[in-house]
């Protein structure tokens, strides 16, 4: 990591750390938020941050969302669905699936990306890939 909060050229970046021009593709983070909210945002931070580790770039609404949107508000929650998320899902190469339950909101999720015949990678609470 840069020091002292240094932002270096991109070149620079590459080669201070040995890295390669690879593409981090745009991932679809699935996971629960409503019900327990606290623990279900730290869980979604931790599997954005296993996406991240796998060399994606995690996109993760739950984690954003929600701190300008009312996801109380049931107008507010629906725009957040489906002009927001569904929007960002289309963009990413795939959809990885996390934990052991499946809320009705993930399904409808794994809905959309089945539709639009994006991959779905699902992993358990352990962060193991199951088929």
């Amino acid at each position: 990591m840069a020091s002292d909060g240094e932002i270096l050229d991109y070149k620079d970046l590459l080669n201070k750390f040995n890295l390669t021009d690879e593409f981090y593709p745009l991932v679809y983070v699935c996971s629960p938020y409503r019900g327990n909210v606290e623990e279900n945002t730290r869980k979604a931070r931790e599997y954005s941050r296993f996406t991240f580790e796998k060399k994606n770039i995690p996109i993760t609404p739950h984690l954003l969302y929600p701190q300008f949107i009312n996801d109380d508000d049931l107008f507010e929650r629906n725009i957040a669905i489906h002009k927001i998320n569904y929007v960002l899902l289309g963009l990413c190469k795939e959809v990885w699936v996390f934990g052991d339950v499946i809320t009705e909101g993930m399904k409808r999720e794994i809905s959309v990306a089945k539709k639009r015949k994006k991959p779905i990678r699902y992993f358990n609470h352990d962060l193991k890939e199951e088929s």
